[in-house]
């Protein structure tokens, strides 16, 4: 009999990966968009052609990241439009939201914020296995800027399922990204039971740096699974067939099966203007090997007082829901695949509330993950013939 579970769509249906706009350029670090190349966007595992590719990070941030400041044209309608005066010694993100009505009068988005839906979420989650059976494991590569979240998202996940807040995987700080290599992080269910079906794979953030900004050529290795585990990038050294430990032919357990994007929501305003690009070039690439994407909004008590004292106001937040547009202009997505997401960080004790936002975070991932399962899976049409 078929495998099937929560996260299988009924009559072999699948959710297409959603297209970027934006075109790869010449002008950009990456991969030439010349007619008849999309067979190289796909592959790009040519040593050869490795070696061509400009050796530098793919996104950068500005030395005054803690002050950033990006010029906009007079009247610009720009999604990412902020602080533009040049002599202030402090720049603030500005939300031109109205304050007169923060909250809405019934939440935008349905949910339950009860125990007894954090326990269904934590049992749909720990049972959770994919529909292939080539693979035991759903791998999440989680890629954003450095501050976004994405260690601190992993060690959330894990304090959920282990009952207490604990800092599994290390964290940095917004300025400098204190993950250098390919780490997976195998979410563990509470004590004595088996493992979930779920791991979430983190590396260095974009951005930080000339010594520690990822290549493209790195990530898409990473997600067609030539990386292997603990590899420490750098932008003067990317991977190739010479690395140690290089993966020449994974198979499908090795790659990964769903890209969550991480992006901080007091920062969507005054992200530098080219990260948008950034983000639409890596996905028409990653939509080029048939992987879904998601993206994760974290921080969303930084810029909703209301939210802060209390998470379940986060879908009836006005400032939330706007924040969240402007996120999906910056990633190029609808913000039907974007979910908000409070980390733990200095609080000792879980909150149920924060708990169900974080599951139902990683619910919507294994959708995704599902559906490249799917997709990916040989379809038996009827009996086996001897």
């Amino acid at each position: 009999m078929e495998k099937r579970n929560k996260y299988s769509f009924g009559g072999g249906s699948t959710v297409a990966p959603p297209t970027p706009s934006a075109r790869f350029t010449s002008a950009k670090p990456g991969v030439s968009m010349a007619a008849g190349a999309k067979d190289a966007l796909s592959t790009l595992t040519d040593v050869s052609s490795t070696e061509r590719m400009e050796n530098k990070p793919f996104f950068t941030f500005p030395a005054t990241l803690a002050k950033p400041v990006i010029s906009t044209a007079a009247g610009a309608k720009d999604a990412l439009s902020t602080v533009t005066d040049v002599s202030s010694t402090e720049i603030k993100p500005f939300f031109p939201f109205s304050a007169a009505q923060p909250t809405l009068e019934s939440q935008w988005r349905d949910m339950e914020w009860t125990e007894e839906q954090k326990m269904s979420l934590m049992k749909t989650i720990s049972s959770y296995r994919p529909i292939c059976h080539e693979v035991t494991r759903a791998r999440v590569l989680l890629l954003g800027p450095v501050g976004s979240g994405k260690s601190s998202f992993v060690s959330s996940v894990q304090s959920v399922f282990n009952g207490r807040v604990t800092n599994r995987a290390m964290v940095g700080s917004s300025l400098t990204s204190f993950t250098k290599k390919l780490q997976s992080f195998h979410i563990h269910c509470q004590k004595g039971e088996d493992p979930t079906g779920l791991v979430l794979c983190d590396i260095v953030g974009l951005g930080g740096g000339e010594m520690t900004g990822l290549t493209l050529y790195d990530i898409l290795s990473v997600i067609k699974g030539h990386v292997p585990e603990g590899h420490k990038f750098s932008p003067d050294q990317p991977v190739r067939s010479e690395t140690v430990g290089y993966v020449k032919k994974p198979s499908l357990k090795d790659k990964i099966h769903c890209v969550a994007f991480v992006v901080d929501a007091s920062k969507i305003l005054t992200y530098p203007k080219g990260l948008s690009t950034t983000f639409q070039q890596l996905r028409e690439h990653i939509s080029e090997l048939g992987v879904h994407q998601v993206a994760l909004l974290t921080h969303v008590d930084q810029i909703c007082p209301e939210t802060a004292k209390d998470v379940t106001k986060v879908y009836e937040s006005r400032i939330i829901r706007d924040v969240m547009s402007k996120a999906g202009a910056l990633l190029g997505m609808s913000t039907s695949y974007i979910v908000p997401v409070k980390n733990y960080s200095s609080e000792l004790d879980l909150d149920a509330s924060t708990d169900v936002l974080l599951l139902s975070a990683v619910d919507h991932i294994l959708q995704y993950a599902e559906l490249y399962f799917q997709d990916n899976t040989p379809q038996h049409t009827g009996p086996k013939k001897d």
